[in-house]
């Protein structure tokens, strides 16, 4: 071999092991012809599996939506590139099927046996083509199976020198590592299929095969463990795993959606989705949509709202119409204020406007001043517990500067039970309540504070389902049969 092929592959050999984004899109465009196009989350995924093979990250969690890239980044490649590092590094790899496991596994040694892999990294040489277990000429090798199958007589990762020494001993002679090394992981890709993860049953027989069998599957406590999935549900591993080991896991969730700086949404890849795209997705499914690809899972009995709200594109024509305001103050600096401008007629409310934030009182008392001036509001209705007689006051203050001489405030003490006045009036706002089409993504932080309450155990915040309840009752008076021409 002469000297210039020799100075080419260490070239080659010091891009790819750089990270494994760098190694994914070298052997991806020799297998594949074409460049494995580069997004967002491919360079957030790619900085946390480095983290694992620096031994920065034992336990991680990705939650990304099905058919970006995770399979091919962070099992393909990912394993392929342990064994250039490392030839006697050991993998167990979990899918929800056999055949998709093994699929991945086929996916690993066609990497490894691309004549240029081989060229670089000629010491990671495959024994076997079965690809439910094999192993290295080193030593080092892939276990594939379904998460709910039998994984005996193979571990994953390298033995503790305390549990070892001579297997230590060999480690620490290996060429650019040590005894502290990568030696391997366990690598779990969709445990449960969608179609089965409303199930309690499949899902709990997952986490219980998790605890019996998949975690004591290490050979140290330093292998890292890493669970790529879009969620599912409350209580899918991933669910079960941050409930049961808060502050253990490192998660990276990767919404499909995004807020911006700008504070407009943007697609996390718009090569797979475009913004509209996703809108599109969403309407077709809300709950599928927030789950699958927002890695937002919500229960889908046991919620207050369980319909779909009624919305319009087109205020009504009425007889009767006031533009009023329900304004609900933060009771204390990690509550919500929320501001809710409708339209009430006699069908029902019809929502204009909502404003809802945790900033400051110098923020928000301008800020609604604004808005209830831009939208001509005739009445504002404050609830004055916990300041917000003072608020009223300076709000009104604000208009009258800005020229508002319409809008009427009156504040009242709300002493009723906020639960009990949410459930009680839950179905008077579902029927008389309508939002202009699309609000799940016009107001994102106050459609998912209103479809994710829940009849019982603990919301994070009640704020909004409390000032839509207020908007029902303040109502001036009795609606009339009408609902069915909007729906």
């Amino acid at each position: 071999m002469s000297a210039k092929t020799i100075r080419d592959i260490d070239v080659i050999r010091t891009f790819v092991l750089q990270g494994t984004l760098n190694f994914t899109r070298y052997f991806f465009k020799i297998r594949q012809k074409r460049k494995f196009v580069v997004g967002k989350h491919h360079r957030e995924i790619a900085a946390a599996l480095d983290k694992v093979l620096c031994g920065e990250i034992t336990r991680l969690i990705i939650n990304i939506a099905p058919r970006y890239g995770k399979t091919e980044l962070a099992v393909k490649n990912f394993i392929a590139e342990g064994l250039a590092i490392n030839p006697k590094a050991k993998f167990i790899h979990l899918s929800y099927s056999d055949d998709l496991a093994r699929d991945n596994s086929r996916g690993v040694q066609d990497i490894i046996n691309e004549p240029e892999y081989r060229r670089i990294f000629p010491a990671t040489i495959p024994t076997s083509t079965n690809t439910k277990k094999w192993y290295t000429t080193e030593g080092g090798g892939l276990y594939a199976v379904s998460s709910a199958g039998q994984v005996t007589g193979f571990g994953a990762g390298l033995v503790d020198e305390e549990e070892n020494d001579e297997l230590a001993k060999e480690v620490e002679e290996l060429d650019g590592l040590n005894a502290d090394g990568f030696g391997g992981a366990i690598i779990i890709d969709d445990p449960i299929k969608p179609d089965d993860a409303r199930s309690a049953q499949v899902r709990d027989k997952v986490n219980n095969k998790f605890e019996t069998t998949i975690r004591n599957r290490v050979n140290s406590r330093k292998t890292p463990i890493i669970i790529i999935m879009q969620r599912l549900d409350e209580d899918d591993l991933c669910g079960y795993l941050q409930r049961l080991e808060p502050g253990e896991w490192t998660v990276l969730s990767l919404p499909v959606i995004e807020t911006g700086e700008d504070g407009e949404e943007h697609a996390l890849w718009e090569f797979k989705h475009t913004l509209q795209e996703l809108y599109n997705l969403r309407e077709k499914n809300v709950y599928v949509f927030d789950t699958q690809y927002m890695q937002n899972p919500t229960p889908l009995t046991g919620l207050m709202y369980e319909r779909e709200f009624k919305t319009y594109e087109v205020q009504p024509v009425t007889r009767k119409r006031k533009i009023k305001a329900y304004i609900d103050t933060a009771d204390t600096g990690a509550d919500f204020l929320c501001c809710i401008i409708y339209l009430e007629t006699e069908i029902g409310n019809f929502i204009i406007d909502v404003y809802y934030t945790q900033a400051a009182m110098e923020t928000t008392e301008p800020e609604t001043a604004r808005r209830l001036t831009k939208y001509k509001v005739e009445e504002a209705i404050i609830e004055s517990n916990n300041g917000g007689r003072g608020f009223s006051r300076n709000v009104e203050a604000q208009c009258r500067i800005l020229g508002n001489r319409e809008t009427s405030f009156t504040w009242f003490h709300q002493s009723e039970n906020k639960e009990v006045r949410i459930f009680n009036h839950s179905a008077e706002v579902q029927n008389l309540t309508y939002f202009p089409k699309g609000w799940e993504h016009i107001f994102p932080q106050f459609y998912k504070a209103i479809t994710q309450y829940k009849k019982t155990g603990k919301n994070a915040h009640d704020d909004a389902p409390d000032a839509l309840t207020g908007t029902i009752e303040k109502r001036g008076s009795q609606p009339q049969k009408l609902n069915r021409i909007f729906r």
